[in-house]
């Protein structure tokens, strides 16, 4: 059953053969934690990629302050890991937590590389979910640096409602740039 939610994930992507899937997918093993572990620390460099199951994890910088600040979450059924640590295989800025009790499916980084040496098909496929992260990261940049609290409030509203039943609000201030309070006042002012 796992398999099959990244398949189906896959085959969104891209139109892919049945034998390129296959052979893909045998590569990714299951994996499973607890509520608030650490996948990936600061410093550490990301030796998986993971698909998300279940669960909701969440990548988050700590400032010189010790102040938190998410970057990003990610649930069933997407990609996660600390993206940029993966893809150069260069020191982690960043930590990635579980924030529940989470089940992936993860593929190392040398079995991603031989996977996508033998199936050049599966390099246009990542190459085009890579552009589409960096896609919603540059979005991501202009809502943070040039929108009002009240405006990322809707926006989040607008394009992932979900996220206020699931994740503790605490967090989802922190990704969009806010104070806790500031947060509250907004949840409680705008209409949902």
């Amino acid at each position: 059953m796992e398999v099959a939610l990244l398949k189906a994930y896959l085959l969104q992507l891209a139109p892919l053969s049945d034998d390129v899937v296959n052979d893909f997918c045998k590569h990714w093993q299951p994996y499973s934690c607890k509520r608030k572990q650490l996948l990936t620390a600061t410093g550490d460099t990301e030796r998986y990629l993971y698909f998300v199951i279940d669960g909701i994890q969440r990548a988050y910088f700590i400032g010189e302050n010790q102040q938190e600040a998410t970057i990003v979450f990610t649930y069933p059924p997407s990609f996660s890991g600390v993206a940029d640590s993966f893809l150069t295989q260069t020191p982690s800025l960043y930590n990635l937590e579980t924030l529940t009790s989470s089940k992936f499916l993860r593929i190392s980084y040398d079995s991603l590389q031989t996977c996508l040496q033998e199936h050049p098909v599966l390099q246009h496929t990542f190459f085009t979910a890579t552009a589409f992260a960096l896609k919603g990261a540059l979005e991501r940049q202009v809502e943070l640096q040039c929108y009002t609290n009240e405006e990322k409030f809707k926006t989040l509203l607008h394009r992932s409602p979900h996220l206020l039943q699931i994740i503790p609000h605490k967090y989802l201030a922190s990704y969009m740039g806010m104070n806790a309070t500031n947060f509250s006042k907004l949840l409680a002012q705008v209409r949902l």
